[in-house]
C-alpha cells in the first residue's frame, strides 16, 4: 500500500505546512538512499494524491441538492453553498491540494533522482511515469484552484496559476509565485509529452499496473488535457492509442451486461477493482465520501429521477445501480469502503477508497466531442452509440441510436452539432455520477449550476453559481501565503 512508501518522502513541500512535521522529521541526506531503480519505483508510487475530489467536485456541480432532511456532515454544507473551507478536513479542497503536492513532491524527489544516477534505459519508463504524474497532480490543481483556460484564445490566459513545482525542496520555507493558467498549462504540456514518449517508446513492468501511469493511462489523460486546450485531433490521436486501432468495444463499464447479471453488492464489491478493464488509473485515497449518501446536501429524489435515471436524448434512460437508503436518500452505490487499519487491537484507522480516476469510457466521450469538433458527426456519433449500446438496457439500435434530429429535438436546439456535443454532455453527466468529472465539464463549458434551498418554513428557492462567478475557483489554504501564494479573489 502506499502508505509503506511515505518514508520516502524527504522533505515536504512547503505549500504542505498540516504535514510538515512528519517529513522534517527524516535527515534530508535521507535522499542518498535512492539509488536504484527498484527505490525509484518505489518512491513514485507516492507520485499520486491519497486524496480525492470527488466531495468538492460532486458537491459544487448540479448532480447534488438540498433534501430538506439528512445529516450535515462537513465539509458538505460549506460546498453545498460554495463557500471557502480554512480547515484541511478529509475530502476538502484544502486536503486535496496538499495531496496533489506531496505527490509532485514525490515525482520531484524521483525524477531528481533519476538525474544524478546513471541508471540507464532501464529507468526511462518510471521516469515517464513521474512527469505525467506530475502532470496529471498539476492539472487538476489548476482547474480547481485557478481559472478555467480559455482554449479559444490561448495568449489570454493571463490570470493567476497554481505554482509548478519542478524541484524538491531544501528549506523550510521556499517562496513560489502562481505563474499564469497559460504558463502552468504550458509546463503540464511539456511534462505530459515528454512523459508519454518515454512511456510509449521503453516498456515496462509494474505490480499493479492500474496503479500507475502506464501508456493506456497516460493517453487517456491526455485525452482530458487536450480537451480542454481545444485541440481536438490530439484528443481523438491519444483516445486512439489507448487500445488497438482505438476500439473500446468490450472495454466500458459492463452495465447492462456483466453488472446487469450480479447482485448490488456484488457490484458494490467489483467496481474499483483492478482487474477492470475499464479503469486505467487508480488511486487509493483516505476519504469518507461513501458514507454520505444521508447527508442533506447530496443526491436526492430530483437528481436521482430527473438525472441520473431520467430520459437520454438516445431515446431512453441509462441502466443504473442506483439504491435508496429510503427517500429521500439515494446513492450510486458504486463506492466501497475499506478500513485501513492502524490498531488492530483498538479497531483504529481510517476509512479508504480506491477511485478510478481515469476510465475508458471518458476516453471515448472525449473522443466523440473532438470528432463532433472536427466535423465529424459520424464518428461522434459512432463512439456515442458505443456507450448506449453499452448502458441502455434491451439496446436496440431501431429505437436507441443517437442521431442528429433526436438530439435537437431533445435539448430543443437548431444546429447539428450543439444538440450532439449536450448530448455527449448528457452521456457523461448520467454516466459519471457521483465520480467528479461533471465539474470538469462546468467549468469547461461554462455551465451554470443551480443549487435548491429549502427554507425552514420549507418555502424552496434557487442560488446559482454563473461562469463569471469568482467562487467557481476554489479558494487556496491560508497556510500557502507563508510562501507567496496568493489566495484568489472573493
Amino acid at each position: 500500500m502506499k502508505l509503506t512508501n511515505l518514508k520516502y518522502l524527504f522533505i515536504s513541500s512547503t505549500l504542505l505546512l498540516s504535514s510538515c512535521n512528519k517529513y522534517l522529521d527524516q535527515q534530508p541526506d535521507m535522499r542518498a538512499e535512492i539509488n536504484t531503480v527498484d527505490k525509484v519505483k518505489r518512491l513514485i508510487t507516492s507520485a499520486y494524491p491519497f486524496g480525492n475530489y470527488l466531495a468538492m467536485a460532486e458537491t459544487y456541480s448540479d448532480n447534488v441538492e438540498d433534501k430538506g432532511v439528512g445529516d450535515l456532515y462537513q465539509p458538505v454544507p460549506f460546498l453545498y453553498f460554495w463557500q471557502d473551507i480554512n480547515n484541511n478536513d478529509t475530502d476538502s479542497p484544502n486536503s486535496y491540494w496538499n495531496n496533489c503536492y506531496a505527490a509532485i513532491a514525490a515525482a520531484n524527489h524521483a525524477l531528481a533522482a533519476i538525474e544524478t544516477n546513471n541508471f540507464g534505459k532501464e529507468i526511462a519508463a518510471f521516469k515517464g511515469e513521474a512527469l505525467v504524474a506530475r502532470a496529471y497532480a498539476h492539472f487538476m490543481l489548476v482547474n480547481f484552484f485557478a481559472k478555467v483556460y480559455d482554449y479559444k484564445n490561448p495568449e489570454a490566459n493571463t490570470s493567476p496559476g497554481i505554482p509548478y513545482v519542478t524541484e524538491p525542496e531544501t528549506v523550510v520555507i521556499k517562496k513560489y509565485d502562481r505563474g499564469t493558467v497559460k504558463s502552468v498549462y504550458d509546463n503540464i504540456r511539456k511534462d505530459l509529452e515528454e512523459g508519454l514518449a518515454l512511456l510509449d517508446g521503453n516498456p515496462a513492468e509494474w505490480n499493479v499496473p492500474k496503479y500507475h501511469f502506464t501508456p493506456a493511462a497516460a493517453h487517456a489523460f491526455a485525452t482530458r488535457f487536450y480537451l480542454f486546450t481545444g485541440e481536438w485531433q490530439k484528443v481523438v490521436d491519444n483516445a486512439n492509442k489507448i487500445f488497438a486501432g482505438g476500439n473500446f468495444a468490450g472495454k466500458l463499464i459492463p452495465y447492462n451486461s456483466t453488472f446487469k447479471k450480479m447482485t448490488f453488492e456484488e457490484v458494490h464489491t467489483v467496481f474499483s477493482k483492478a482487474d477492470q478493464p475499464y479503469s486505467l488509473l487508480i488511486n487509493e485515497t483516505y476519504s469518507g465520501y461513501q458514507r454520505w449518501w444521508n447527508n442533506r446536501y447530496a443526491m436526492g429524489i430530483n437528481v436521482f429521477q430527473k438525472i441520473y435515471n431520467g430520459n437520454t436524448a438516445a431515446g431512453a434512460k441509462f441502466y443504473n445501480f442506483g439504491v435508496s437508503y429510503g427517500a429521500p436518500h439515494y446513492t450510486t452505490y458504486i463506492w466501497k469502503e475499506f478500513w485501513y487499519v492502524t490498531n488492530a487491537t483498538a479497531n483504529t484507522g481510517f476509512p479508504m477508497l480506491m477511485v478510478p480516476v481515469l476510465i475508458t469510457d471518458e476516453a471515448l466521450m472525449n473522443r466523440a466531442e473532438a470528432y463532433l469538433e472536427l466535423g465529424n458527426n459520424a464518428a461522434g456519433i459512432a463512439d456515442m452509440n458505443l456507450m448506449a449500446s453499452n448502458r441502455i438496457d434491451g439496446y436496440n439500435p431501431t429505437n436507441h441510436a443517437v442521431t442528429a434530429a433526436k438530439s435537437k429535438a431533445f435539448f430543443g436546439v437548431q444546429d447539428d452539432k450543439e444538440a450532439l456535443i449536450q448530448t455527449v454532455l448528457q452521456f457523461k453527466q448520467v454516466g459519471f455520477m457521483s465520480m467528479g468529472l461533471r465539474w470538469f465539464d462546468i467549468i469547461r463549458k461554462g455551465i451554470t449550476v443551480r443549487h435548491l434551498v429549502i427554507a425552514n418554513d420549507e418555502s424552496e428557492s434557487y442560488i446559482e453559481l454563473k461562469p463569471e462567478d469568482p467562487r467557481r475557483v476554489f479558494q487556496i489554504p491560508q497556510e500557502a501565503k507563508l510562501s507567496g501564494v496568493e489566495q484568489n479573489p472573493r
